[in-house]
């Protein structure tokens, strides 16, 4: 047995710091995980991300540090076509329907979880500064386990539409809460004296307002090149240069990349009728962007930081949950969406990944926050409940759709166990980003709500 090990370490060393190699069993391991997660009726990217922690430096280390600094790009390439996947779902004609419902639930959810984490670590003594700084950063969501698992349960329907609104808004919102706040924070703390206060609430929103006329002129240069267009391959050459040069612009200038690429989706879907197949033309490159992506990410998650830190990483975790869930379950019925989507929304907004990172990176190199004695442990709570929820909340969010009827595999199953009802009238193959389906709000029986 020893000699097997031996051979086997001795091949792990050898291709070591070959990037082909770790891009290959990144892949490779993914697959196989979103197997074994999808007979165990968990979603395929929570296999991905357990395959990538196991190839990672904090376990086997096949692919090392090095190798997941070498593979940043493609992060940004997964980020850049999920963005763009969610801004085709804002079709005009859809937000003059639920515009204003996302916008009431988006708010409060923000809001209540903000106030949930906030008062939750204050009141278990972590100083007032560090929780107002953790309350701005837990608002934040991660789209890309929402828009992933969608296209994998091939979910359609009000629940669907409302999560992708309100996932889409979140992140804007939280940086424009993160600046408020960090505003705020730094004058408790006496730092106001390199930037301002008002410079610090500006910024922000600088950031939102340049990312989307970025996005407003790329979705408009893209309708011109692929309107008439008939050839897919061209279709998808065109698009995916220019998702590729909006993130590289973006970040280049340090604004927002996912904003600029949601806009961009938008503009498309909404210039003609014509471009809702762009969506459809580039779901082949999903897979394997997605396999890579969430596997790279379960890469630089590190399960020694759950130990540290402490009984305020709990907290967060908890309030964080209890804030989510409940700001949307108010925010729907404020907004009179159905008894579905208010028990179900909450549980799809839990995972947390690259805007948490982004933020809680931004204090990091912040002036007025390096010399804070607790930087290092929000640091760590950070990141472990981005482990958390990246591995509990990907399951989560599939229970969720199945549970209201949404996943077209689940639906008819979840009618009935719901007492009864039609399912959502489909018009078109439901894949995510194909042209609009008829939504029948009005008949949505699953729960016995109106809309």
């Amino acid at each position: 047995m020893t000699p097997i090990i031996d051979a086997i370490i001795a091949f792990r060393d050898l291709v070591h710091g070959n990037l082909i190699f770790g891009v290959g069993a990144l892949l490779l391991a993914g697959f196989v995980g979103g197997k074994l997660a999808s007979r165990l009726k968990l979603p395929t990217i929570s296999g991905y991300i357990v395959a990538g922690l196991v190839l990672g430096p904090s376990m086997l280390n096949v692919v090392p540090d090095h190798i997941v600094e070498s593979l940043a790009p493609i992060p940004h390439i997964a980020l850049g076509l999920i963005a763009i996947t969610i801004g085709s779902e804002f079709r005009i004609a859809k937000l003059r329907q639920t515009g204003r419902n996302i916008l009431i639930i988006t708010t409060f959810q923000l809001i209540i979880t903000f106030a949930a984490v906030t008062f939750g670590l204050s009141l278990f003594g972590a100083p007032l500064p560090m929780a107002l700084l953790l309350g701005a950063i837990a608002s934040a969501t991660a789209p890309a386990a929402t828009v992933a698992i969608a296209s994998e349960l091939r979910a359609r329907g009000p629940l669907v539409s409302t999560l992708f609104g309100v996932v889409a808004l979140d992140d804007a919102f939280a940086i424009t809460l993160f600046g408020f706040v960090m505003a705020f924070a730094a004058a408790m703390v006496g730092g106001v004296h390199a930037h301002g206060p008002v410079t610090m609430i500006l910024h922000p929103l600088r950031e939102i307002i340049i990312s989307i006329l970025i996005g407003l002129v790329a979705g408009y240069i893209v309708h011109r090149l692929v309107v008439n267009r008939r050839r897919s391959n061209e279709v998808i050459v065109i698009v995916l240069g220019f998702v590729l040069l909006t993130s590289g612009v973006t970040i280049s200038i340090n604004v927002s990349p996912l904003i600029a690429n949601m806009v961009m989706g938008f503009v498309i879907v909404n210039m003609s009728p014509k471009n809702s197949r762009v969506m459809r033309i580039l779901e082949p490159l999903s897979p394997p962007i997605y396999a890579a992506f969430f596997a790279l990410a379960g890469t630089e998650l590190d399960i020694r930081t759950i130990a540290a830190t402490g009984a305020l990483g709990v907290v967060y975790l908890i309030a964080r949950a209890i804030g989510k869930y409940s700001g949307a379950y108010v925010g729907a019925a404020a907004a009179h969406e159905s008894q579905a989507t208010r028990r179900y929304l909450g549980l799809a907004l839990l995972p947390q990944a690259g805007v948490a990172i982004g933020l809680i990176l931004v204090l990091q190199d912040t002036t007025q926050f390096t010399h804070l004695p607790y930087m290092g442990q929000m640091v760590n709570i950070v990141l472990a409940s981005i482990l958390v929820n990246e591995v509990l909340g990907p399951p989560l969010t599939k229970y969720a759709l199945e549970a209201s009827g949404s996943a077209r595999k689940k639906r008819g199953a979840a009618l009935q166990r719901q007492g009864g009802g039609t399912p959502q009238t489909d018009v078109t193959p439901s894949r995510l980003g194909a042209a609009p389906e008829r939504d029948t709000r009005p008949n949505d029986t699953t729960d016995g709500g109106t809309t």
